[in-house]
């Protein structure tokens, strides 16, 4: 193994904290995570270290999303291990004996807040929700259920909720927890024979924040308590706000008694975002983190390989960035590719060829492939020239000078320039992102109609 390594001297370790951070949401970060450090490195095994006395609680309850994000900076097959600095590292130790229950926090990430947040179709009634709920506790949706797949932004309107009733709700009590946190918190009330102090809690917030309520399926104990502490804070005119990955109908392990408060108020749906709102989530990140882009254009190459959620497209970023940190290439249209073709290869068994993107584009603004080719300048036809050649670049590999030759023998430097020209008016214009959305899926659609 290569010697020890500073903290700072892997510049993907930073990137893999950020991530981290992100994840786990910054109290817990703070908390758990902020005293781990980097030992070793030797381009397989990624030896951390976690301070003895909670190094046992670490891996048990954060050791999968250390690995997680650790794989998708560094690859999947390193192995992460968690050293207490004994010089005896192993991949996992017990928990410590006395680990703690998780209580309510007060804590929220502040990258999560409405400022943050990015509105698109799919989202639009939920965030509205949030922030009316925000504004005016009690009043507006009570209870408000917030109802979306992992990774689509539930979680951030909890904390921004949070974030904004601490900031402006006049001293307000507003506590968060996750269902799970809270089966922890009142076991152990219940060994510790503290369940008075457990109830005040919950019943005394102002508003009470509940994520991932699904996890109370088939908890009896826990399921009974919670009704409890859901009919007091509801009945006393107090906000409820809960995160579930199903509809309350959907609930089957959990009391009927229940869900049916659970409809009570709104439920908002968020779907998965479009196209548009991708790349505004990814240039919204790439501003907050700081992220120097060759190309603004690779965010529309990110944006159009990642349509699952919100947490895999900010992780298909940070795993770009990382390649950027290792290898010191810019962060252009190749190296995105590169890292993008090996994580989320693109649909069809055949790559479509710079003849079938000038065909599409060209029917799509009524031209024909030689007035597309030709010299004309006229903006009717350049462009439409300079969107052909920049998705010629994105998706066909072909080289710029194959590229250059295809469009009427035109230079290197007038196809960069075209690309460049492409890459501004998409970091100015969400229009832009919409027309590059519709052009590449009537391009695959083509290559996926000829495959079969």
């Amino acid at each position: 193994m290569s010697p020890p390594a500073q903290p700072e001297s892997l510049p993907a370790w930073r990137t893999i904290k950020a991530q981290l951070r992100n994840q786990v949401g910054e109290s817990q970060y703070e908390i758990w995570l902020a005293g781990v450090q980097l030992r070793a490195w030797d381009g397989e095994r990624l030896v951390l270290a976690a301070p003895a006395g909670t190094r046992g609680w670490v891996a048990d309850r954060f050791g999968p999303v250390i690995r997680r994000c650790a794989c998708d900076v560094l690859g999947d097959r390193i192995e992460v291990i968690l050293d207490p600095g004994d010089g005896e590292p192993s991949t996992a130790g017990p928990n410590p004996p006395s680990a703690p229950a998780a209580a309510p926090t007060e804590t929220f990430n502040p990258r999560y807040s409405f400022d943050q947040f990015i509105i698109g179709h799919s989202n639009r009634l939920a965030h509205a929700a949030a922030l009316a709920v925000a504004e005016f506790p009690g009043q507006a949706y009570n209870p408000l259920f917030l109802h979306a797949p992992p990774g689509h932004g539930k979680t951030h309107l909890l904390h921004a909720i949070g974030n904004y009733v601490l900031a402006y709700g006049g001293g307000a009590k507003v506590r968060y927890t996750t269902a799970e946190a809270f089966t922890n918190h009142f076991l152990s009330a219940l060994s510790t024979r503290s369940l008075d102090p457990f109830k005040r809690a919950y019943r005394d917030a102002d508003v009470l924040l509940i994520d991932d309520v699904q996890f109370l399926a088939s908890k009896a104990r826990t399921e009974e308590e919670f009704f409890h502490t859901f009919n007091t804070v509801y009945e006393s005119g107090r906000q409820l706000v809960l995160t579930c990955d199903r509809l309350p109908r959907s609930l089957t392990g959990i009391e009927a008694r229940l869900r049916e408060r659970f409809e009570a108020g709104l439920v908002a749906d968020m779907g998965p975002p479009d196209h548009a709102t991708r790349v505004a989530i990814l240039r919204k990140r790439a501003a907050l983190d700081g992220v120097r882009l060759s190309e603004p254009a690779v965010l529309d190459l990110i944006a159009s390989r990642v349509t699952t959620n919100i947490r895999a497209l900010e992780g298909a970023l940070i795993r770009v960035v990382a390649y950027h940190s290792l290898t010191q290439r810019p962060i252009d249209i190749p190296l995105a590719r590169e890292v993008m073709d090996a994580m989320y290869p693109r649909r069809g068994s055949s790559q479509p060829t710079v003849d079938d993107v000038k065909r599409v584009v060209a029917e799509r603004f009524a031209l024909s492939t030689t007035e597309l080719v030709s010299p004309t300048r006229t903006a009717r036809i350049a462009w439409p020239r300079q969107l052909a050649i920049h998705l010629a670049r994105e998706l066909t590999g072909a080289s710029l000078q194959a590229i250059g030759d295809a469009f009427g023998g035109r230079n290197h430097a007038t196809v960069l320039h075209a690309c460049k020209r492409v890459s501004q008016r998409l970091a100015e214009d969400d229009n832009v992102a919409h027309e590059l959305d519709s052009l590449t899926q009537r391009i695959d659609h083509q290559q996926d109609d000829r495959d079969d």
